[in-house]
């Protein structure tokens, strides 16, 4: 099995790490922490795989499992937009930011671009596939859009594999083929859109991410799934749809009823 690194993760990061000043000083560009760092190492890209071939709502059940605490958050809870619900699931370690795009901006033009820069750095380090998790803070989220064309190919090109924002995305069918869209609506203008913030926690459609989290997300919406957990997830999704498909079948089977669910579910009747 393969460690997930892609390129984006420096050797001396991983187990073993031979210079902690260099360690720290990449930590600190890409706002992680030295347990987070050893715990991207663990994450093999087979269980990625793995992990790609649950749908989101499934790799929730399992959470319920794996990490019952989990059960009431971490997860998406409001509405989102989706144009591309056919994609396959995606699976990647988050990189935020925030953005804004109602007024216009007083940075000084270089200064900006400077800093967009430092944007796109943010986004192209760290492991690898990655998934980008913009919350806009605006009065009004969505008044501009940072995604389009251009944005899609370049995230992708970057090593993103999709968005997760609460503002708005446009150029939806000239954005980057594969590239996956939750958004909180679709918008025609960018406005004065720019990135505020790199790096820092952010909480989109209710979901609570931090830089490094390990982020599922499909049609039905995102979870950030705790690495410490991860490599468990498979196992026990396979486990609940056993289970369920037992109650499944049965419920296709004729003269199903209400004690026939009962009798799957080790229930007797009270007195």
């Amino acid at each position: 099995m393969t460690p997930v690194n892609g390129g984006g993760l420096p050797p001396t990061l991983g187990p073993g790490a031979a210079s902690n000043e260099f360690a720290s000083a990449t930590m600190a560009t890409i706002g992680m922490s030295l347990p987070q760092m050893r715990s991207w190492a663990m994450i093999e890209a087979d269980l990625l795989q793995q992990l790609r071939e649950l749908d989101t709502p499934t790799v929730c059940n399992a959470l319920e499992v794996v990490a019952p605490e989990r059960r009431g958050h971490g997860y998406s809870t409001t509405p989102f937009f989706c144009p591309r619900p056919n994609l396959e699931p995606i699976v990647g370690f988050a990189r935020t930011a925030t953005i804004r795009a109602m007024a216009m901006p007083d940075t000084d033009p270089a200064e900006a671009a400077r800093h967009r820069v430092a944007y796109y750095r943010h986004i192209a380090e760290g492991p690898a596939p990655s998934i980008t998790v913009i919350e806009d803070v605006d009065d009004h989220p969505g008044y501009g859009a940072w995604w389009g064309e251009v944005n899609t190919n370049v995230h992708q090109g970057l090593g993103s594999l999709g968005v997760i924002t609460n503002g708005s995305i446009r150029d939806i069918d000239d954005s980057a083929e594969g590239f996956q869209l939750l958004a909180g609506m679709p918008g025609p203008s960018h406005a004065w859109v720019r990135v505020e913030s790199i790096g820092e926690p952010v909480t989109v459609h209710g979901m609570a991410v931090s830089t490094g989290d390990l982020v599922h997300a499909d049609r039905h919406g995102a979870v950030v799934i705790p690495l410490e957990v991860a490599a468990q997830i498979p196992q026990a999704a396979a486990d609940i749809a056993a289970r369920e498909q037992v109650l499944i079948s049965a419920s296709r089977e004729p003269g199903f009823s209400a004690d026939r669910i009962a009798e799957i579910l080790g229930v007797s009747e009270g007195h």
